[in-house]
C-alpha cells in the first residue's frame, strides 16, 4: 500500500522540561557513584554533625578542608597520651577566662600533624599551671571575731589587777590592815557605798596583794546573804575559826566558847570580813552589837571588817556604838561612780586588748553617762559593754568576705587581729533600752493609761515603808496600811485589800514587785525587784509622785 505521509514532512521539537531535569540528576548521580562499580540502589545519608563521622565521609563532599573543627584521629595517630593537671578549686575572674579559653573567631589554618599536636598541648599545659595557681589565691573566709572574745574576757566583772578611781579608798585599808594586823591591834572597819562602787573588790585586791604578810593571820570571809538567819553567822564563824564541826548547843554556849577562843593568848590574829552585813538586821540588833564589841573585849584578837550598803548602820541602827568611844567602828565610805570614772574604767580595761579599739569612744561617753545618771554602778556598765560586743560579734560572724590567701595566712599569723566592725552608740543604746531601760514609762504620752495612778502610789507606799523599816521584804498587811495612809493624806480614793492584791499581782507581771504567797493574805511578803534609786528617778516625774515620796510616810 501505498505510503501517504510525504518523505520530506518535516518535525516540531517542544522543550522538554522533565527530560532536562532526569538529565540534571543523572549528572549529579553520577558524580556520586564510583564509576566503576555498579550503580546503587539507594544515596548513602551522611549524618548532619562533622563530629560524627569518620574517614572520607568527614570532608563533607568538598575538596578542601572545612575550617570550623578537624577530623576525629585515632590513638595511634594522636600520639601518647599526656597527663593532666591535676584540678584545683579557686575562684576564676573574666580576665583569665578571656586568656584561658580560645576565641571562636580565630580560624584553624592549618591542621597540625600527630607531633605538633603533642608539643602544642604540653605547651598548653605549661602554660595553664600558673593561671590555676593564681586562682586559689582567692576564696571566701569567715569573718574572724579573736577581737571580740578578748574583749568579752576583760569586761567581766570579776577583780582586776587595777583598780582607777579608787586609790584613796584603798590607802585607808591598806593603812587600817597595817596598823591593827601588823601591830597585832584589835580593831573594827565598816566599809560602806552602794552596789557596784568597788568595796569588795578592793579589799579582795588589797587582800591578794599583802597575801604574803598574812601568812600568820586566820582570815575568815563570810556573805551573810547566804544565811538563813541572822543568828546563823556564829556557827558560821565558829566553824572556820575553831576547824571542827560545831555541836547543837545554845547560842550562849557557842558565843561564850568563840569569845573564849579570841581571847585567849596562844590564838594568833584573826580577820573577819563580813559581806552584805546589813542582813544580819534582827530585833534589838543583838546580832550587829555583840559582832562590833567582839574587837574590844580584853585581850582580843579580832579584827572586823564589815562591807553593806547602808551609809549610816552604825549611827542609824546601832545608836549604842556611839555612846562607846572606844567601840566606834573606823569609817570608808565608797561614793557611786561618776561618769569620768566609768568612762575611765572602761578604756583601762579595753586597752588590754589590741591597739585597735573595739568600742568607739562615743559608745564609752554614752554608756558611763547614762549608767552614772541612774546608779553609778560600774557592774552595770561592764555588762552592757559586754552584750553589745557580743551583738557586733554575731553579726560580723554571720558575714563572708573575699580576701586573698596571702593576706589569711598574715592575719593568722599576726598576733592582734584588726577589727571588723566596732561597737557603736546604736549598739549601747539598744542594751541599756532592751535590758536597764525603765519599766515605768512615766514620761510618755498616754503613761497614765499604762501605769494607773494607783499603782504608782502602791509602789510609793512600799518603797517609803522599805526606808521606814530598814527591811526589803515587808507584809501585805503593812503595805496596806501604808498605802491607806498616803491616799487619805493626798485625798485620793484607796482601794480594799483584796484590790491591794490583785495590784500587786499586776506588779509583779511587770517585773516591778516580787510576791512571796503565805497562808494568809496579811501574811503575803511583798519586795521590790528594781532598785530604790532607779525607781525613785522613775517616780519622780510626776507632781504627785514626788511630792508623796518628799513628804514620806503620814
Amino acid at each position: 500500500m501505498p505510503s501517504t505521509r510525504s518523505q520530506s514532512q518535516a518535525t516540531i521539537d517542544f522543550p522538554k522540561k522533565k527530560m532536562c531535569k532526569t538529565s540534571s540528576r543523572g549528572k549529579i548521580r553520577g558524580d556520586i557513584r564510583s564509576p566503576n562499580g555498579p550503580t546503587p540502589t539507594k544515596v548513602k545519608i551522611l549524618p548532619l554533625s562533622p563530629r560524627k563521622r569518620l574517614g572520607d565521609d568527614n570532608l563533607c563532599n568538598t575538596p578542601h578542608l572545612l575550617t570550623c573543627s578537624p577530623s576525629k584521629r585515632s590513638k595511634k595517630e594522636n600520639g601518647p597520651v599526656l597527663p593532666l593537671a591535676p584540678k584545683k578549686r579557686g575562684l576564676v575572674f573574666d580576665n583569665q577566662l578571656k586568656s584561658s579559653s580560645p576565641s571562636k573567631s580565630d580560624p584553624v589554618v592549618k591542621e597540625l600533624s600527630p607531633v605538633q599536636k603533642g608539643q602544642g598541648t604540653s605547651r598548653n599545659s605549661k602554660h595553664s599551671c600558673p593561671v590555676e595557681k593564681e586562682s586559689v589565691c582567692v576564696g571566701l573566709f569567715k569573718q574572724e571575731g579573736t577581737c571580740y572574745q578578748q574583749a568579752k574576757l576583760v569586761l567581766n566583772t570579776a577583780v582586776p589587777d587595777r583598780l582607777p578611781a579608787r586609790e584613796k579608798e584603798m590607802d585607808v585599808i591598806r593603812h587600817f590592815l597595817k596598823e591593827h594586823i601588823s601591830g597585832k591591834k584589835a580593831g573594827s572597819l565598816y566599809v560602806s557605798g552602794a552596789p557596784g562602787t568597788g568595796k569588795t573588790a578592793c579589799l579582795s585586791r588589797i587582800l591578794q596583794d599583802v597575801k604574803e604578810e598574812l601568812k600568820d593571820i586566820k582570815i575568815v570571809m563570810l556573805n551573810c546573804m547566804s544565811l538563813r538567819t541572822s543568828q546563823a553567822v556564829f556557827p558560821a564563824i565558829a566553824q572556820e575559826i575553831c576547824q571542827e564541826r560545831v555541836s547543837k548547843s545554845s547560842g550562849k554556849d557557842l558565843m561564850r566558847k568563840l569569845e573564849k577562843h579570841m581571847t585567849s593568848e596562844n590564838t594568833s590574829m584573826i580577820l573577819l570580813v563580813l559581806d552584805e552585813m546589813d542582813q544580819l538586821d534582827s530585833k534589838g540588833q543583838d546580832v550587829l552589837y555583840t559582832l562590833f564589841e567582839w574587837p574590844w573585849l580584853k585581850n582580843s584578837r579580832l579584827v572586823l571588817i564589815g562591807i553593806a550598803n547602808s551609809l549610816d548602820l552604825t549611827d542609824r541602827i546601832l545608836p549604842r556604838l556611839q555612846a562607846k568611844a572606844k567601840c566606834r567602828p573606823q569609817l570608808v565610805n565608797f561614793p557611786p561612780y561618776t561618769k569620768e570614772q566609768i568612762a575611765t574604767i572602761l578604756e583601762d580595761r579595753l586597752k588590754q586588748v589590741s591597739s585597735d579599739q573595739v568600742l568607739d569612744n562615743a559608745a564609752i561617753q554614752f554608756c558611763a553617762r547614762k549608767i552614772s545618771a541612774v546608779s553609778g554602778d560600774a557592774r552595770k556598765a561592764l555588762d552592757v559593754c559586754r552584750r553589745a560586743v557580743e551583738i557586733v560579734e554575731s553579726d560580723v560572724r554571720n558575714q563572708t568576705v573575699l580576701k586573698p590567701l596571702s593576706e589569711c595566712k598574715s592575719s593568722k599569723s599576726s598576733s592582734q587581729s584588726p577589727v571588723p566592725k566596732r561597737v557603736g552608740l546604736i549598739h549601747i543604746s539598744q542594751v541599756i533600752s532592751a535590758t536597764y531601760g525603765s519599766r515605768m514609762v512615766l514620761s510618755q504620752e498616754g503613761a497614765q493609761d499604762s501605769f494607773p495612778l494607783q499603782q504608782k502610789i502602791l509602789v510609793c507606799s512600799l518603797l517609803l515603808l522599805t526606808r521606814q523599816l530598814k527591811a526589803k521584804e515587808v507584809t501585805l498587811g503593812k503595805l496596806y496600811e501604808a498605802y491607806s495612809k498616803v491616799c487619805r493624806k493626798q485625798q485620793v480614793a484607796a482601794v480594799d485589800q483584796s484590790e491591794c492584791l490583785s495590784l500587786s499581782g499586776l506588779l509583779e507581771t511587770r517585773g516591778i514587785l516580787g510576791l512571796k504567797k503565805s497562808k494568809e493574805t496579811r501574811l503575803t511578803k511583798v519586795f521590790l525587784k528594781i532598785e530604790e534609786k532607779e525607781m525613785e528617778h522613775a517616780l519622780k516625774d510626776r507632781i504627785l509622785i514626788g511630792t508623796i515620796l518628799a513628804n514620806g510616810l503620814p
